[in-house]
């Protein structure tokens, strides 16, 4: 056990050290190499609420050398961090841009304005003595792209008008007039062109799940794909005019008309990808460089291609791994202070032999927990965004999350007393029953561990303006509240699984099948609690592109969103086996199946809960 503790001493300066090199690089990169000023505001709008925001100065921007300026937002869900790659690549191009936290998101609490951030953020950039005025520019994801149709109808009633440009990434334009939005597609009579003079664009990708819909003669709905024949497509490309006699227009092509006298622009890019990878794209990454250079022009200009968000993300996922390592080693050197020592076990927990009946069983009990996951997955999720709380979110995640914890405790009970009592099975030996000095400590242990954890967390934030992440995985800063919010019932829900999990994996799974040396079966307990993340997005994307429809569509299940939940499996990829793998590391030093779950719970409610939509 001496060589576990020095291993653990290695591992723990590899982590600091990797933690250390996620925060200088991705800092690096989002500023420039400091050519670029980042910094945290807290706004108080016009709307009358606090937005929370960064803004990026490039130093070339000045009073007296104002430089163009774009408001970037991310979608439902998310916060102002997941436009990286745009405010990265934007500002080292001499932009200014201010990544804002919509309403209701992030570290923006207030719910005024629903989803008005956008337009409230072009207002404080057209008031800055460095921005040019007359070049401001606004683009948003998904969600976001809705807020920017939001504030270009209220641009359109403000005496004076301080947006020239629009982007829309995922997201519809506006293509009719606001009182007649009920229109179908084949309905021709009220298109309007509402953003009158300002350049507009669309990203509409190819495989996107919730916009450029329509439906098809016999009143069949048709996906993303087919957007280019549509008459909203085509009267978006005329400037707003009934498209029925006009030739057909095409994407990638910028098209020009004068509006207003003024040479106006509209032009709809078509990457095949899917809705959220659209802003971990360097397809969609490129089209808004180059359409922002095209309508609002670079004060530094770089071709398209020329990327380097990608080193941030790259580095954020260091970060991440630094984290995993982190909680392993950091846990494993406490059990060797005099305190801690008695929760550490006499030696490295072994995988016992099993015979071929407890191969069977341990195969079985894997598929069905499996496929009971994915059974209730839709049902679960659907039910808790029914509810009215907090974060629908979170709740309908940890819903799912418990209810297939208490089918792994079903399996325990069932294998326990049919099998595992019969063979002489020792709850004591194996872990599951501990005394109550013991849960005392492992409770204590699990909160320093916590604690110190996400004390990195905050150091990246307050010195880096960073935190670890990839994609839509993402452990970051929080405000106080969110700890609140995170007791109850969020953190509960989710101590059902990972604690359940880990018994279950640790205590009852925990064998030569695999390999002697127990790492096999370590990889396919992960493996087999990943499961449902890896195979469900897979068969509604092999769908989808096979078959140019989603497998499970809004109109394919009763009630809810589906294609919304299915996306939030993706992250589950690295959360789940990572969690089981976590597990299984503390467990070998400890022969405590709880430890490992308490820290995993804890840790994945705080991400849960900090990197969605909160009603406050």
């Amino acid at each position: 056990m001496d060589q576990v503790k020095k291993k653990a001493k290695i591992w723990l300066c590899i982590a600091i050290a990797l933690l250390l090199l996620s925060m200088i690089v991705a800092s690096a990169v989002q500023t420039s190499g400091g050519k670029v000023e980042m910094k945290r505001l807290y706004l108080e709008t016009d709307a009358g609420f606090t937005m929370s925001a960064y803004i990026f100065v490039p130093k070339t921007a000045t009073a007296e050398n104002p430089a163009p300026a774009v408001v970037t937002s991310h979608g439902a869900f998310n916060n102002k961090e997941m436009q990286d790659a745009n405010f990265t690549e934007l500002s080292r191009r001499g932009y200014v841009v201010l990544a804002i936290d919509q309403p209701a998101h992030g570290n923006t609490t207030a719910v005024v304005g629903g989803n008005g951030g956008v337009y409230q953020g072009a207002l404080a950039l057209s008031r800055l003595p460095y921005v040019d005025a007359t070049r401001i520019g606004v683009t948003g994801h998904s969600m976001g792209g809705m807020s920017c149709n939001a504030a270009v109808v209220s641009d359109n009633a403000a005496e004076n008008q301080v947006i020239a440009s629009v982007l829309l990434n995922c997201a519809d334009a506006t293509y009719v007039n606001t009182t007649n939005t009920g229109l179908s597609d084949t309905q021709t009579s009220d298109f309007a062109n509402i953003y009158g003079k300002r350049d507009v664009g669309i990203i509409a990708c190819q495989y996107d799940e919730f916009f450029h819909k329509s439906t098809d003669e016999n009143g069949n709905q048709r996906s993303s794909y087919y957007f280019m024949d549509t008459a909203n497509a085509q009267s978006f490309l005329n400037f707003g005019k009934d498209p029925t006699d006009l030739p057909t227009r095409d994407s990638y092509t910028y098209y020009h008309d004068t509006i207003d006298g003024k040479d106006t622009i509209r032009i709809i890019f078509r990457p095949d990808i899917i809705h959220p990878w659209s802003h971990f794209s360097a397809k969609s990454t490129s089209y808004t460089i180059e359409f922002f250079e095209n309508t609002l022009g670079a004060p530094n200009p770089l071709p398209a291609n020329d990327q380097v968000w990608q080193w941030k993300e790259a580095f954020n996922l260091v970060g991440l791994i630094g984290i995993v390592l982190f909680v392993i080693s950091f846990t494993t050197l406490l059990l060797y202070t005099p305190f801690f020592a008695d929760l550490r076990a006499k030696e490295l927990v072994k995988p016992v032999e099993t015979d071929k009946k407890g191969k069977l069983w341990f195969w079985l009990s894997m598929i069905i927990s499996a496929i009971f996951a994915m059974l209730i997955y839709l049902p679960a999720t659907t039910k808790g965004m029914a509810t009215t709380i907090k974060q629908q979110e979170s709740f309908a995640i940890s819903l799912w999350a418990a209810g297939c914890g208490g089918f792994a405790i079903v399996c325990m009970l069932v294998f326990y007393f049919t099998r595992g009592k019969k063979q002489g099975m020792d709850l004591a030996e194996v872990g599951v029953k501990m005394s109550p000095a013991k849960w005392g400590k492992t409770l204590l242990l699990a909160l320093i561990t916590v604690c110190v954890t996400v004390s990195w967390v905050f150091f990246a934030d307050y010195f880096f303006k960073t935190d670890f992440r990839f994609w839509t995985l993402a452990l970051k800063a929080f405000t106080p509240e969110k700890i609140g919010i995170a007791l109850w019932p969020y953190l509960l829900l989710f101590l059902v699984y990972y604690v359940a999990s880990s018994v279950s994996f640790n205590c009852f799974n925990f064998n030569t099948i695999g390999g002697k040396r127990g790492l096999g079966n370590g990889l396919l307990c992960a493996l087999f609690a990943a499961a449902p993340a890896l195979i469900m997005p897979w068969i509604q994307y092999g769908c989808y592109y096979s078959q140019k429809h989603l497998f499970w569509a809004q109109t394919s299940f009763s009630g809810g969103n589906p294609p919304m939940y299915i996306l939030w499996l993706f992250p589950m990829v690295l959360i789940l086996p990572t969690a089981a793998l976590i597990s299984r590391k503390i467990y070998r030093v400890t022969r405590n199946p709880y430890l490992g779950g308490l820290i995993n719970a804890a840790i994945i409610t705080l991400m849960t809960v900090t990197n969605t939509r909160t009603a406050f």
